[in-house]
């Protein structure tokens, strides 16, 4: 934490919040409701967690309008929002502290066009003819390859890797071990071995895009890869060659995209989602974990399941599945009941017949 310390009161001016209580609360840290202690505020999205506060050691609650509580609080419709914007006056930087200008250890090609205030960390390459935006800082052992376009203030992290021609917007982060512009996985079959289709596309990754640590993002195949505006991707997703990913989604930790697959603004998929190719996923649509997409989708719907349906039904299904082995021992006692029974018509028959 920062060592700051602001009243309650400022705060809930800060995040344009309702004060109730004590705005003289003094407040030095943040911290989640189960380890926060004297001075620290915490946050309480929703009513079920109010039996939380019984035991918190918190001096101060943000919470929803629901939310019921007798501790000094702000009170807000976005709770976690302004929890976030608290948080951001207590936390200390977790950049990595560069000197200004390129490492000697650095190879940077004569070529390159740097921009005012670009630092460069030791042992990374600068390819032929790339144009780095001013402000931007590439940590160490990091790829820039031949004609790449970086804009301005970007974040790349250690051993990142951006191949040829691909092209970086401004206020983009990348996490260590990101690859940009890999061949996309394309081979056909020639009658006697599989023939590498050449991937002679690139990726274009928009403004105010996050990609998390190990995330690989494949170059098109003709065409352009496109990650838009304001996307935010986890660690560990893959996206292959010519997918669209529309403005402000998230692509949560081990999500993979086959290739030609598009989706609209806002989608969300939500942990080890499948999206298979060459299908359209529509604005606003959430994709539960484990989620598979074999077709394309509406905007606006909540899918899960495998294939993916609708949550509801899917969850229906998946309580269905669950009975199988109760239902099945079920029906096995009752075709046995009915063998049993047909056997004593049988018999009755037959003796019927006899006399």
């Amino acid at each position: 934490m920062s060592g700051k310390i602001y009243t309650l009161r400022e705060l809930s001016e800060l995040v344009g919040g309702e004060l109730a209580g004590d705005g003289g609360v003094s407040i030095r840290g943040v911290a989640g409701i189960k380890e926060a202690g004297d001075g620290d505020i915490t946050v309480v999205v929703e009513a079920k967690y109010e039996e939380l506060l019984a035991s918190t050691h918190a001096s101060a609650i943000i919470r929803g309008g629901g939310v019921s509580c007798a501790l000094p609080s702000i009170v807000t419709d976005k709770p976690f929002l302004a929890f976030v914007k608290v948080l951001e006056l207590f936390a200390v930087s977790t950049d990595v502290a560069m000197e200004k200008g390129v490492h000697e250890s650095a190879l940077v090609d004569p070529s390159a066009v740097l921009g005012e205030n670009v630092r460069i960390g030791p042992f990374c390459r600068i390819g032929r003819g790339a144009r780095i935006g001013s402000g931007t800082r590439i940590l160490f052992g990091a790829f820039i390859g031949d004609r790449v376009v970086i804009g301005n203030d970007c974040l790349i992290y250690p051993n990142v890797t951006i191949r040829e021609a691909c092209e970086i917007g401004d206020r983009v982060m990348l996490h260590p071990g990101v690859v940009i512009g890999a061949d996309g996985f394309g081979y056909v079959w020639d009658g006697e071995r599989h023939v590498k289709v050449p991937q002679i596309g690139k990726v274009v990754v928009e403004d105010d895009v996050e990609i998390g640590a190990n995330t690989t993002i494949d170059r098109a195949t003709t065409a352009v890869t496109r990650i838009c505006r304001g996307t935010k991707i986890d660690n560990l997703v893959q996206v292959a060659h010519n997918c669209v990913v529309g403005r402000h989604s998230i692509l949560a930790g081990q999500v993979g995209l086959s290739g030609s697959a598009e989706l609209g603004e806002r989608v969300t998929a939500a942990g080890q989602v499948g999206v298979a190719g060459h299908i359209k996923i529509g604005d606003g649509v959430v994709i539960g974990g484990q989620g598979g997409v074999t077709k394309s989708l509406p905007p606006g719907v909540f899918v899960s399941g495998y294939p993916a349906r609708e949550h509801r039904l899917a969850m229906r299904l998946l309580a269905f599945t669950s009975r199988l082995p109760e239902l099945f021992g079920r029906v096995k006692a009752a075709e046995a009941k009915i063998a049993r029974l047909e056997k004593k018509d049988s018999h009755d028959e037959t003796t019927k017949n006899d006399r």
